[in-house]
């Protein structure tokens, strides 16, 4: 099976353990869990048994070690991992108010991830790499940007594909040089995964159709609209489907959007039809919330027939009461 890779930001994430939880005084942490939006995507990629690697940077420092030796456990190849010894690893601090909306005090621009370059990007590197994902996240420097660039160039000089989660925040579009990169990548994407609203971010069009329609014009072949609890859709030139989610308890949204895009890109690289790998997703996506930790959601392809069977089963019985 072809590798499957990424790049972009590795950190631990630490969280506060109560709702309405604040940083204003002390209080009870959960952590460090392994977390950063790509190596998320590429430890659910990994837990589906398809061949994975990540290019990204840590410090010399036991965060650096407890993300590499998670993601090598889960299966992902981190040789493409740089240790840099005069740098930390990243980390996101995180509070969950009393409605579920979580406040981030991040340090990655500063930290090792912030390291990450061109250099660390050649075809030697990539040379066993058929799909390439790109988290807009990591996209916080040029630097890092010439790097993305430059990985998605080898992929597709090689006959690869490339996904893109935008992951973005309005704010960054005010930067002219951002919103060209980002149209940059979605000119070579061949799957575009927005979150709701997102899908009109890079789009002149203000409504959903209309920017779906556009994206798809410019020669991206596939758009999934990640919904959260509401499910998900896809887009190809010829049709449109709408899969439900799965009711569960929310536990920690963080990661799922990421779980969500790890499992519909493998499926669908390992053969399934759209409406099957949105079914996979959207249980992928339910698990991860399940579970509090980033990655502690990601989930193999024989938990997730297990989940979707129950949650079907569960279906079927309320609905016959």
């Amino acid at each position: 099976m072809g590798k499957i890779m990424t790049l972009g930001e590795i950190v631990v994430e630490i969280m506060a353990t109560q709702r309405g939880q604040t940083f204003l005084e002390p209080g009870l942490l959960a952590g460090p869990f392994a977390s950063g939006a790509p190596a998320i995507f590429i430890d659910q990629v990994a837990m589906l048994g398809q061949p994975a690697g990540i290019i990204g940077c840590v410090g010399d420092d036991t965060f650096g070690v407890l993300n590499i030796e998670r993601l090598k456990r889960d299966g992902v190849d981190v040789s493409a991992i740089h240790v840099i010894k005069q740098a930390t690893t990243g980390s996101a601090f995180v509070t969950y108010r009393k409605d579920g909306e979580r406040d981030f005090v991040f340090n990655i621009a500063n930290s090792a991830s912030s390291q990450i370059s061109p250099a660390h990007v050649d075809a030697q590197v990539l040379k066993d790499c058929k799909h390439f994902h790109v988290v807009g996240s990591s996209l916080f420097s040029f630097r890092i940007i010439d790097a993305m660039k430059k990985a998605i160039e080898i992929v597709k000089g090689q006959g690869g594909t490339i996904s893109f989660d935008p992951n973005i925040r309005k704010e960054m579009l005010r930067i002219a040089e951002m919103r060209e990169a980002l149209r940059y990548i979605l000119e070579f994407t061949d799957i575009f995964l927005p979150s709701g609203n997102e899908v009109t971010l890079l789009a002149n069009a203000a409504d959903e159709q209309g920017a779906v329609r556009e994206i798809l014009d410019l020669g991206v072949r596939e758009v999934v609209i990640k919904r959260g609890a509401r499910g998900s859709s896809f887009y190809d030139a010829s049709h449109h489907v709408d899969v439900p989610g799965f009711v569960v308890e929310e536990v920690d949204p963080t990661g799922a959007g990421d779980c969500f895009a790890g499992t519909f890109v493998t499926r669908r690289l390992q053969g399934d039809a759209s409406e099957t790998a949105l079914r996979h997703a959207n249980a992928s996506g339910a698990m991860a919330v399940s579970r509090q930790g980033p990655m502690e959601g990601a989930s193999d392809m024989v938990s997730l027939l297990a989940f979707e069977e129950s949650a079907v089963a569960f279906e079927s019985s309320r609905s016959s009461m």
